[in-house]
């Protein structure tokens, strides 16, 4: 991933603009492990903090680009918090933080260093379709969280 400063999307003329007021996850709306992650947060994100976009969007394949990501082999999924990507583990123990008591407390697996951590994930991330399978068609949210997703 390409280090970036803080909502240098904003100034990247091929990320269509999008409101960027909450934080923001980026995931493979194909995958069926990446979708039921979605309808985890969506079930456990009690402030409504979160919004989402799937990487197969226009939206989520420039931001896939803009930090230097393969935009058609998702194997991470991005967060965006206050204007910075976060990836891979430390992605997803921002979002589990995100989510307040007890999800935060998953925050403890930070004392393990990423060289650690990020393959642990990658070899789940590169495994994901054979774990829980992958969907003919993109993620659907139901009526009641479609306005929490973009694009």
């Amino acid at each position: 991933m390409q280090q970036r400063a803080a909502y240098s999307y904003r100034s990247d003329p091929a990320v269509p603009g999008f409101a960027d007021d909450h934080p923001i996850i980026v995931f493979d709306g194909e995958c069926i492990f990446c979708s039921g992650w979605v309808n985890f947060v969506l079930r456990h994100d009690k402030q409504g903090r979160y919004r989402f976009v799937t990487a197969q969007s226009p939206l989520g394949k420039a931001l896939y680009r803009h930090y230097g990501l393969d935009s058609r082999n998702y194997e991470t999924n991005i967060l965006i918090e206050g204007g910075m990507a976060y990836l891979k583990s430390e992605g997803s123990l921002r979002m589990a933080a995100g989510l307040g008591f007890p999800w935060r407390l998953l925050g403890v697996f930070r004392v393990l260093p990423r060289r650690i951590r990020d393959p642990l994930y990658e070899l789940v991330a590169r495994n994901r379709y054979r774990i829980a399978g992958r969907r003919n068609a993109c993620f659907v949210p139901t009526p009641e969280h479609r306005a929490r997703f973009l694009a």
